[in-house]
């Protein structure tokens, strides 16, 4: 299920305002044209920013995302109906022959039960053409992003067109291992209403996902450094083998 930021109508329409940098997304939509891609599968493509950015250029683009509320924002953009939009995940989904299928903002992380991840590479796998890449990123684990996830370090207050200013803020809330938990807070000064937003990612590291994509039948390709975060997370270049062999 996604997390209340994704999913409550009022959190997903003040999403994109909260987080307006996405420099991220520059890398994918290089590889994307590196790879000669002209169908995109974007899993988990929340309010659609990567997957228009990508039909803008003229790419069939499918995005799917488990949260309803972000994929209403998503339709209602411009150039929202260049898109195909699916209510689900990777698991289910229709023939596609990808070209390329992405998974962007740490959204791999979000997947954090191991079977639940195996059937994501799996349905990822399936979606590609042979010869079609899968391509993601994750935090580097020993770099130990959640040591910032607090609230000295990210509070904020945004003025939010439509809905006045947005006080938001995270608190680390729990370390397990490879699990890491928080909580988003949001308060909204129009009405003093306050939402909460609670989220576990996994911590992967770089040879067990390696491993775990070889297992589904991927071939790894490349694990590249994030060049707009270098030194914190892994880029992991997958590619459906060809032929069954």
């Amino acid at each position: 299920m996604a997390d209340e930021c994704f999913r409550h109508p009022r959190l997903a329409a003040v999403y994109d305002p909260l987080d307006p940098d996405r420099a991220d997304l520059e890398p994918y939509l290089r590889m994307a044209e590196e790879f000669g891609a002209r169908r995109v599968l974007d899993i988990g493509c929340g309010t659609g920013v990567f997957a228009l950015l990508l039909a803008a250029r003229g790419v069939d683009v499918v995005g799917v995302d488990p949260a309803g509320a972000s994929l209403e924002v998503a339709r209602g953009k411009p150039g929202g109906e260049r898109v195909r939009w699916i209510h689900g995940d990777a698991t289910a989904l229709p023939p596609l022959a990808a070209d390329l299928a992405t998974m962007t903002g740490n959204a791999a992380q979000a997947v954090v039960e191991p079977e639940d991840w195996r059937r994501t590479l799996r349905g990822a796998r399936a979606a590609l053409r042979p010869g079609g890449r899968f391509v993601f990123e994750t935090r580097i684990p020993a770099r130990r992003a959640w040591e910032e996830w607090n609230r000295e370090a990210t509070y904020t207050v945004t003025d939010v067109p439509g809905a006045d200013a947005v006080e938001s803020w995270v608190d680390l809330l729990d370390v397990s291992g490879p699990l890491v938990t928080f909580r988003w807070t949001y308060v909204f000064a129009s009405d003093g209403q306050v939402l909460t937003s609670e989220s576990t990612l996994r911590f992967r590291e770089r040879d067990e996902t390696e491993a775990e994509l070889v297992a589904q039948g991927y071939v790894v390709e490349d694990v590249r450094d994030a060049p707009d975060r270098p030194g914190r997370e892994f880029v992991f270049v997958a590619r459906r083998p060809r032929t069954a062999g």
